[in-house]
C-alpha cells in the first residue's frame, strides 16, 4: 500500500481529458505542484483556428498557474500535449502518440465531458459516452496502469430522490443508443425522467463502465456543484459563470432582478480546491485497492460521492444572504442597476415578473442602442440568461438525499500530513469566509475589478440606489393614479 498520496504518483506519468475544462486545469495545478510525477500528457483538441499548442501556452498563462509559476518556473517542461478528439474511435491520435501513451501512462483522469444541460443528445453521447468508451479502451492496452478514475456527476441519477455511491438501473444502454435514430420526439422519450442531457448521458456511461470496467482499475467520482477555490492555489479563483456564479453577478450588476425563490433549498456546493484534492485521493484509493486485489476483479467500480449536504449543509438562502453582505461593501464599479432582486415561486409570477423587470427595460435600451447607430443586444442576454436559469431551475428547487460513506471512510484513510496537503473533509466547513472569497472572486475573476475601484464603485452605487428609488416612486405613483382612474371610472 502506498504510504502517501503524493508518493503514489512518484515518476509515475499521468493522463488528464478535460485539461483545458475548469476541473481539469486545477488538476494539473495541483498534481505539478504537489506530486513528484515525471510527466503529464494533456489531450488537447484543435479548436477554431487554434492548434492544440496554442490553446495550451494561452492557458498557462492565466493566473492559477501563478504559484506553480513561482515555485516551478520550468513546469511546462513536465507537460506533454497530445493532439486529439475524444469523439473519434481512433480519438484523433498520430501513431506515435498512441504508442508513447500506451508504453508510459500509469494514471488517467477522465474530466472531459460536455457540460451543456441542453447539448443535443446525438452529441452529448458522442463525447460523454463514446468518449469515455474510446478512454477506456486505449486505457486496457496500457501496459503499467495503476488506476483510472472517471469524473461523472453527483446528479447522474437525479430523477432519484436519494442517491447512494452505487450504480442503478438507466432506460438504454450505451450500445442501444448508438444503433438508433434519435429525434426530437424520441429523444423525450429515451430520456425519461432526466431533465437534461447532460446528466442523463452520465448515468448512461457509469452503466457503460459497469458493463465494460472490470477489467480496468477503476473507479467513478461523482462531484455535486463546484464553486471557486477556498484557499488554493489562491482563495476565490474561478473562471466561468457556471451555476450559482452566473446567477450571483447577475444579481450583482443589476442585471437579474428577479429569481426563483430557492432560499430554504440546500444547495449542494464544493469548493474546487477541496474537489481536486478529493479527485487525486480517489486516484490513491484505486490504485491501493488494486493492488490488494492482486489482479482479480472487482465486482464493480467503486463510486464516490463527493457532496456538502452531508457535513456541512448550506441553503441557497445563507449562500444569497451573506453574497449581498459583501455586496453592501464593495459594489462592482460596472453595475448597471442598483443590486436588488425580487423572488418568485410561481412559474406564471415569474414570468410576468420577468416581463416587468427584464423585457421592457431591455426593450428600451435596445431602442437607445439603435438610435445612437450600436446593435441591439439587451434583450437577447436576456433571453439567454432565463434560459440558462430554466435549465437550472429544476437542480436549485428539488432536494436530494445523497450518501457519501465511501467518500467518507477514503479521508479517515489519509495520514495527518495527506489531509494537509490533500484536505477535502467539509465536516465544520467555514462558509462565511468561502462565500466572501466567493464574491470577491466573482469580483475578480468574472466582472475583472481589483479592490482599488471600491471607493468609486460605493459613489456609483450611492447614485443608482436614488435613481432606483426614484423609479420605485414613479412606479407606486402610477399605479396609484390608475387605481385612482378605474374607481372613478366604475363610480
Amino acid at each position: 500500500m502506498e504510504s502517501s498520496v503524493a508518493g503514489s504518483f512518484e515518476n509515475g506519468v499521468v493522463l488528464i481529458t478535460g485539461s483545458t475544462g475548469f476541473l481539469g486545469k486545477m488538476l494539473t495545478e495541483k498534481l505539478l505542484r504537489c506530486c513528484p510525477v515525471n510527466r503529464i500528457a494533456i489531450l488537447v483538441r484543435s479548436k477554431k483556428g487554434f492548434s492544440a499548442s496554442q490553446r495550451v501556452a494561452d492557458i498557462y498563462k492565466q493566473s492559477l498557474f501563478d504559484r506553480l509559476r513561482s515555485e516551478k518556473p520550468d513546469f511546462i517542461e513536465s507537460i506533454r500535449i497530445i493532439d486529439g478528439h475524444l469523439e473519434e474511435s481512433s480519438m484523433g491520435l498520430s501513431s506515435s502518440d498512441r504508442e508513447w501513451l500506451i508504453e508510459n501512462v500509469n494514471f488517467v483522469f477522465h474530466c472531459a465531458a460536455t457540460i451543456k444541460f441542453n447539448e443535443p443528445l446525438e452529441l452529448a453521447s458522442k463525447i460523454n459516452i463514446q468518449g469515455t468508451e474510446n478512454v477506456m479502451t486505449l486505457a486496457s492496452r496500457m501496459k503499467n496502469l495503476k488506476g483510472f478514475v472517471h469524473v461523472s456527476t453527483a446528479y447522474s441519477h437525479c430523477p432519484r430522490n436519494e442517491i447512494k455511491e452505487e450504480f442503478y438501473r438507466v432506460p438504454i444502454t450505451a450500445n442501444e443508443l448508438k444503433n438508433i435514430f434519435v429525434d426530437e420526439e424520441s429523444c423525450s422519450k429515451i430520456l425519461e425522467d432526466w431533465p437534461n442531457t447532460y446528466t442523463f448521458t452520465k448515468a448512461v456511461t457509469e452503466n457503460m463502465i459497469l458493463t465494460n470496467g472490470n477489467h480496468l482499475p477503476i473507479s467513478i467520482f461523482r462531484p455535486s456543484i463546484i464553486g471557486c477555490t477556498k484557499s488554493e492555489p489562491e482563495p476565490g479563483w474561478l473562471e466561468n459563470m457556471n451555476g450559482p456564479t452566473g446567477l450571483i453577478a447577475g444579481v450583482m450588476v443589476g442585471f437579474l432582478r428577479t429569481v426563483p425563490n430557492i432560499g430554504s433549498n440546500i444547495t449542494d456546493l464544493i469548493p474546487a480546491d477541496y474537489t481536486v484534492n478529493a479527485l487525486i485521493s480517489v486516484m490513491w484509493d484505486t490504485v491501493n485497492r488494486h493492488k490488494q486485489l492482486n489482479g482479480v476483479p472487482p465486482e464493480a467500480p467503486k463510486i464516490y460521492n463527493y457532496v456538502s449536504c452531508v457535513e456541512s449543509p448550506l441553503t441557497w438562502g445563507r449562500y444569497i444572504k451573506e453574497m449581498h453582505a459583501q455586496y453592501y461593501i464593495a459594489p462592482p464599479l460596472q453595475s448597471m442597476w442598483y443590486g436588488f432582486y425580487i423572488f418568485y415561486t410561481n412559474l406564471i409570477v415569474g414570468s410576468i415578473l420577468r416581463f416587468f423587470l427584464h423585457r421592457l427595460p431591455a426593450a428600451f435600451m435596445d431602442l437607445i442602442l439603435i438610435l445612437t447607430g450600436k446593435s441591439p443586444k439587451m434583450l437577447r442576454m436576456y433571453a439567454k440568461t432565463e434560459s440558462m436559469i430554466d435549465l437550472l431551475y429544476n437542480f436549485s428547487t428539488k432536494q436530494w438525499k445523497f450518501e457519501n460513506k465511501n467518500s467518507r471512510e477514503l479521508w479517515l484513510l489519509l495520514s495527518k500530513d495527506d489531509r494537509e496537503m490533500f484536505r477535502f473533509s467539509l465536516e465544520e466547513f467555514d462558509w462565511k469566509s468561502y462565500i466572501k472569497s466567493y464574491y470577491y472572486g466573482i469580483r475578480r475573476h468574472v466582472l475583472h475589478e481589483d479592490l482599488s475601484n471600491i471607493e468609486k464603485a460605493m459613489s456609483k452605487n450611492r447614485q443608482l440606489l436614488w435613481l432606483h428609488r426614484l423609479f420605485v416612486v414613479l412606479i407606486i405613483s402610477a399605479v396609484l393614479q390608475l387605481c385612482w382612474t378605474l374607481i372613478k371610472i366604475l363610480n
